[in-house]
């Protein structure tokens, strides 16, 4: 058996496509969607990242600015430049790009946000409506893999799901939105007693443990939907994932590949949070 690929890249252009006519009539209500990045430092991971955030919000018309700090900054000019973006009514979406410096309180820069603005779902408020089950943003890789279940038409009811990752970013919301979709669902990470155990149970396994070609073909269910969050580097240069995906191909069911699935799908939806909280100002919301 092969594994269908679950193609992320083409849903993310589809998705992208269909954005550009919500942009425009929001445009034509004063209210043309804008996103602000502040980036800190100079880690060059970082500012591939920002390019491509801002760059994709050119390409469906929404308004984009950069803010680019030294590594050495003070935090309350950061924090500052935050209050400001809050009330400016150009900008609907701000992200600060992680990790941020040693001397940086990350917890209080996220609080700095305005909930109405945080389109990573970050802020501690809207990571609270996500555990109720009434989310009002949902972070960009979850959200990304959701919308990819949605596309591959994957029934997550009662299924046995694995999430093996506990970061605040991916592993801990996708838990959540699992839950919220009616699966069982198990988080586990790369120091769980009998790792394996837990991963060969798994309809659904989320592999987001940044560590590359963690889990191997031996570690998975037979017909099971692989989803591979991780993105790594390797000696050579090439990337890959958390998954071993030439070995998983040949025992899951559905698998996302590195590069090409979850990736494309995580700035899609960071759009896609811009757009919505544009929309939710010009309906007074």
């Amino acid at each position: 058996m092969t594994a269908q690929i679950i193609d992320g890249k083409a849903l993310a252009e589809d998705l992208r496509q269909s954005f550009k006519a919500r942009v425009e009539a929001l445009a034509e209500k004063g209210q043309r969607p804008g996103l602000a990045v502040v980036l800190v430092g100079e880690d060059l991971a970082s500012q591939v990242y920002v390019r491509n955030k801002v760059n994709a919000c050119h390409a469906v018309g929404m308004h984009s600015e950069k803010i680019i700090y030294a590594a050495a900054v003070d935090p309350e000019i950061v924090l500052k430049k935050i209050a400001e973006l809050n009330a400016d009514p150009a900008i609907h979406g701000i992200l600060v790009q992680l990790p941020l410096p040693g001397h940086f309180d990350e917890k209080a820069v996220l609080a700095a946000i305005a909930v109405d603005k945080d389109v990573d779902g970050f802020h501690a408020t809207n990571v609270g409506a996500l555990a109720q089950g009434n989310p009002r943003f949902i972070p960009c890789t979850p959200y990304g893999v959701m919308k990819m279940f949605e596309k591959g038409r994957i029934d997550l009811s009662g299924k046995e799901a694995v999430v093996i990752g506990r970061s605040n970013i991916v592993g801990k919301p996708m838990a959540l939105l699992l839950i919220n979709a009616g699966a069982t669902v198990t988080v586990c990470n790369s120091r769980t007693k009998d790792l394996a155990g837990h991963t060969r149970r798994a309809d659904i396994l989320v592999a987001a443990v940044g560590k590359p070609r963690f889990v191997t073909a031996d570690m998975i269910k037979p017909g099971a939907v692989v989803v591979d969050v991780g993105i790594n580097r390797l000696p050579d240069g090439k990337l890959c994932g958390d998954v071993d995906f030439a070995g998983c191909l040949e025992v899951a069911g559905q698998i996302t590949p590195v590069p090409g699935g979850v990736g494309p799908m995580t700035i899609t939806m960071l759009l896609a949070n811009t757009i919505e909280a544009a929309e939710r100002k010009a309906a007074g919301n």
